[in-house]
């Protein structure tokens, strides 16, 4: 088991992962470690993420509120955002916050990660919706967050960027990754085209082996408000998902109750 040095190593780690790799420019993003139910450890606001050392990491208690902090250092003016990840996640132990190049341009464009164009972001990810633009560092951006928490692993911010959580820092950052690089793909096949999607006998192929799999987290296999409705996933809603739950159902249920009525005044 990790001490709090040792984590606060790796984060600098991920830190300058995420800085090399262009999904943070100058000192945006923030990410943040889960030690116990009350302390959590996280990066400062106004520092590059690429060049951070351990002592510039800090500590707050559930709150928010600072536990330990040297000298020049704040915590992150996004923990809030943190702080209702992990108050509604129990499973949750790291979030990574960035804004990586393509999955930000689809946040920016309002357009949720739902296309299935590939086994793996299938199986591993799920689908990305995007909550609703908040003003940065208010209740607004937890607010938003919130109505995705308990059906998906990574939400794009609208006109922000991208929030990424999991079991581990190495594991959120590595779906912040699989984020990016799904964004990256669907832009880049469009270009080329409209991208080949899989049919639903190929999607249900791949849902069994994710809950064959026994992967950790929320994904449209197990939890898709949808699905569970006996509905289309939400890789197949039109971006219903980027709704919250009830709001989804909803549209849902409209869209198959005018689908009715006109079947039936034509006679089929």
């Amino acid at each position: 088991m990790q001490n709090e040095y040792e984590i606060k190593k790796e984060m600098c780690e991920i830190g300058k992962r995420v800085y090399n790799r262009g999904m943070v420019a100058a000192n945006d993003g923030n990410f943040s470690v889960k030690l116990n139910d009350n302390e959590f450890l996280c990066t400062p606001t106004g520092v590059s993420k690429g060049f951070m050392t351990p002592e510039y990491i800090c500590k707050v208690d559930a709150e928010g509120n600072v536990l330990q902090a040297n000298k020049g250092f704040r915590p992150s003016s996004e923990i809030k955002m943190h702080m209702r990840v992990y108050k509604e996640r129990p499973d949750v132990n790291a979030v990574v916050h960035a804004h990586p190049l393509y999955a930000t341009t689809f946040a920016i464009c309002g357009i949720p990660l739902t296309q299935p164009i590939m086994p793996e972001a299938v199986i591993a990810l799920g689908c990305v919706p995007i909550a609703k633009y908040g003003t940065p560092s208010t209740m607004e951006i937890p607010d938003a967050v919130s109505e995705h928490l308990q059906y998906f692993d990574a939400v794009l911010l609208e006109n922000h960027g991208a929030l990424a959580y999991s079991d581990s820092l190495l594991n959120a950052y590595h779906k912040m990754e699989s984020v990016e690089f799904y964004a990256r793909l669907l832009y880049q096949s469009k270009m080329l085209g409209e991208p080949q999607e899989f049919n639903k006998e190929q999607m249900d192929k791949l849902y069994e082996i994710r809950r064959k799999m026994g992967l950790s987290g929320k994904h449209p296999a197990n939890v898709c408000p949808n699905a569970k409705a006996g509905k289309p996933s939400c890789h197949s809603c039109g971006g219903a998902c980027s709704q919250s739950a009830p709001e989804a159902t909803a549209d849902a249920d409209l869209v198959a109750s005018i689908t009715k009525k006109v079947m039936d005044q034509l006679g089929l």
